[in-house]
């Protein structure tokens, strides 16, 4: 990691020369089959090089993560989706946002979900199963899909299957633009239906203030805040990336990426072929954007739980605490995994993390 270090204050510092010596050097110690920090070094290295050819955001666009390795076919599963499986990162997220909305809707019998990043739609699989249990009957539930990426029709198809398979009212509402250009007309917000935004691992790719003019961050906080929702949660990555310079981002970026690595190294083999995809799809994406990239084009811009925390507050949110039943599930949910990954409750929030990191916080609003 030292050497990783020095050369991205080479690189800083405008020293080419021995930059470049530098990466020759660190390419021969690095490798996506090796330790964690070898396999993030190995990504880190090209992140450095894509800086120097401004190539950065053609690898960001280049990788998928989140679509199915086959367009074709919905059998085959994302890359996303083994993440999803093989670490808790995501069930974590998903299943403290879900506590904190079945609890904010628990009276209501007609019930709008916008999902800021549906993404494949598993997040709300354990919600509609849990809400067809109701006593007294299942609400009616619309859930509001906002994808720029495509795909829509066949999560919203999956998901009425399941509504239909459980005898729960469903529509859904498919909004196939990115998150940052919604207006408040995209929604088909209907009278008498209880409201509840769910931005789970999303805002962090909105431009902000230091991005330029349009502060889409704190546009859409206010947007949401103007359609008096019953909860909004919120699940990001716990990292500060979005302003940092570059030195102190790429310094950042090993820290916390290091420690996803090694929780993904205790899940599947080096070997794994499907490991190397995941991390090269979804993990090599996000650093390779955080290194290579500035301006709009460095979509990952990660804040700490308190920025976030600030940004909400100056929205006019409250916080809603999360309730004690969720966090005794996602204990329960840890206990399936490594024991080196840790829960904390502090302040309302909730922190999943790996050994002395905290990596995804989760909390709601309202």
């Amino acid at each position: 990691m030292e050497g990783l270090c020095i050369c991205a204050r080479f690189l800083e510092d405008g020293d080419m020369f021995t930059v470049d010596w530098l990466i020759a050097e660190l390419r021969g110690l690095v490798s996506v089959s090796g330790e964690p920090i070898q396999r993030l070094g190995a990504y880190a290295v090209e992140g450095l090089v894509a800086r120097l050819a401004s190539s950065g955001s053609a690898i960001y666009n280049a990788l998928r993560c989140k679509e199915p390795v086959l367009p074709a076919s919905m059998e085959l599963l994302s890359y996303m989706h083994v993440l999803y499986e093989i670490c808790p990162y995501f069930k974590f997220g998903y299943m403290s946002a879900n506590g904190a909305i079945a609890e904010a809707i628990k009276e209501e019998n007609r019930i709008h979900i916008i999902d800021f990043q549906i993404s494949q739609g598993t997040q709300w699989i354990t919600l509609i199963k849990a809400l067809a249990d109701r006593p007294g009957g299942p609400p009616h539930i619309r859930i509001t899909g906002i994808d720029g990426g495509g795909g829509l029709e066949i999560v919203g198809g999956r998901l009425k299957m399941l509504a239909q398979q459980f005898k729960v009212p469903f529509e859904f509402h498919a909004v196939g633009i990115p998150a940052s250009e919604i207006q408040v007309e995209n929604l088909k917000i209907q009278p008498g239906e209880a409201i509840a935004v769910n931005f789970a691992l999303v805002l962090h790719h909105m431009p902000d203030e230091s991005v330029g003019t349009q502060n889409h961050r704190d546009r859409l906080l206010r947007m949401v805040k103007g359609l008096y929702p019953k909860v909004v949660t919120l699940v990001e990555q716990e990292s500060n990336t979005n302003t940092a310079p570059f030195f102190a981002r790429f310094v950042e970026t090993l820290n916390y990426y290091s420690a996803i690595f090694e929780s993904i190294d205790v899940a599947l083999p080096r070997e794994h072929r499907e490991r190397i995809n995941v991390e090269q799809h979804c993990l090599a994406r996000e650093v390779v954007n955080i290194i290579a990239c500035e301006g709009v084009e460095r979509v990952e811009r990660h804040e700490l739980l308190g920025k976030w925390r600030s940004r909400f507050a100056m929205a006019g949110f409250k916080p809603y605490p999360l309730s004690s039943y969720v966090n005794g599930a996602i204990k329960a949910l840890l206990g399936k995994y490594s024991s080196k990954y840790t829960l904390e409750e502090k302040d309302g929030a909730l922190y999943l993390g790996w050994m002395d990191r905290h990596l995804v916080s989760s909390c709601a609003w309202r």
